[in-house]
């Protein structure tokens, strides 16, 4: 396997932490952080390239917060200059593992998402079922199953030696990886040497890397030819029952060799035909479904909205762009009708 030499001199050229610099401002021009920065924007680049050269550079304590949508989960955000830093750090190491990354994962990547994840799903559903061909006897219905299950708790999990060894063989730049180890550090651990801080750009990278390595177990020792991966969601089609068991124990040996746990709860084969709730949707054969719990969510922010609206406390034009994304997000299920109801109320007002 090809390896990687002398990265960190362009890690730490002005050109790359310029380019970081603008990425890591894409949309938080108006943050306060942001403009104290902006006002000097070359000496404040030039002093992060010092410490980066020196070896002197030492990321800032996280901000931690919680945010509920509608799940509770810690998030923590690191200081601009920081954000900058991984930005130019994933400038470099992205390049070297988009390569090695299978087409199938599809969380954190350009021109992959959710929408396409959940088309690669309905076209996997297809080639298993063989286009929604039904059995007959006992068991009628269209015929095929599914292997769903996330790990448990994954980003507390992770673990820094095996996450760092397996960086190791692509990249032979010790600076590289003590930078890393330096971020992978500057966080309030609930055990010493694992966890990465949900919110980190870096965080979500490192995710991939890092189950990569289940990525190549499923596809190239168990030969599963319907998977796919999203982040710490992962699920395989099979049309046999059987098979799906089979890979589901493979799967958990595996996850002990990297020091992770497949959710208990979490981890279930279900027949297709009863809809595979995934990445937001109940997805059946000939439609999809919102997710209950999602749905629900944004029928009581909307209503709460659209009071705002009527009272004047709220302009027509700000909720309509805010329904923009909601809309893009839910034309992908059956819900034509809930759309249109919704423009009318909004019209009507």
């Amino acid at each position: 396997m090809k390896t990687q030499k002398k990265l960190y001199e362009k890690l730490c050229s002005y050109e790359n932490l310029y380019l970081a610099y603008k990425k890591a401002r894409k949309g938080k021009s108006k943050k306060e952080s942001v403009q104290i920065f902006d006002k000097d924007v070359e000496r404040n680049l030039r002093e992060l390239q010092e410490e980066l050269i020196t070896l002197k550079y030492k990321p800032r304590p996280l901000k931690r917060f919680i945010v509920r949508d509608p799940k509770t989960r810690v998030i923590h955000a690191s200081a601009f200059r920081d954000r900058i830093v991984h930005h130019c750090l994933i400038n470099i190491l992205e390049p070297i593992f988009e390569k090695v990354f299978i087409y199938d994962s599809f969380a954190s990547r350009k021109e992959k998402g959710t929408h396409l994840a959940i088309k690669r799903f309905d076209e996997f559903k297809r080639k298993v079922t063989q286009n929604g061909i039904k059995i007959k006897g006992k068991h009628r219905g269209v015929q095929g199953y599914c292997l769903k299950s996330d790990i448990k708790h994954y980003f507390n999990t992770v673990d820094h030696a095996i996450l760092l060894g397996i960086l190791e063989r692509k990249i032979k730049d010790d600076r590289i990886l003590w930078l890393t180890q330096k971020i992978l550090n500057n966080f309030d651990m609930e055990k010493p040497g694992k966890g990465m801080p949900l919110g980190n750009f870096t965080s979500q990278f490192f995710a991939n890397v890092y189950l990569n390595e289940l990525d190549y177990f499923v596809k190239h020792s168990m030969k599963a030819k319907f998977y796919i991966r999203y982040v710490d969601d992962f699920i395989i089609l099979h049309r046999s029952e059987k098979r799906l068991e089979y890979f589901k124990q493979e799967i958990i040996k595996f996850m002990k060799e990297i020091g992770l746990e497949l959710h208990p709860e979490k981890t279930q084969i279900i027949p297709l035909q009863k809809g595979i709730t995934f990445l937001g949707y109940r997805v059946f054969y000939h439609h999809k479904l919102l997710r209950k719990r999602n749905f629900k969510q944004f029928k009581r922010n909307i209503k709460k909205k659209l009071e705002l609206v009527k009272k004047g406390l709220l302009k027509k034009e700000d909720l309509i762009r805010e329904l923009q994304g909601w809309f893009g997000y839910a034309q992908w299920a059956n819900t034509y009708n809930l759309r249109k109801r919704l423009k009318e109320q909004i019209e009507n007002i």
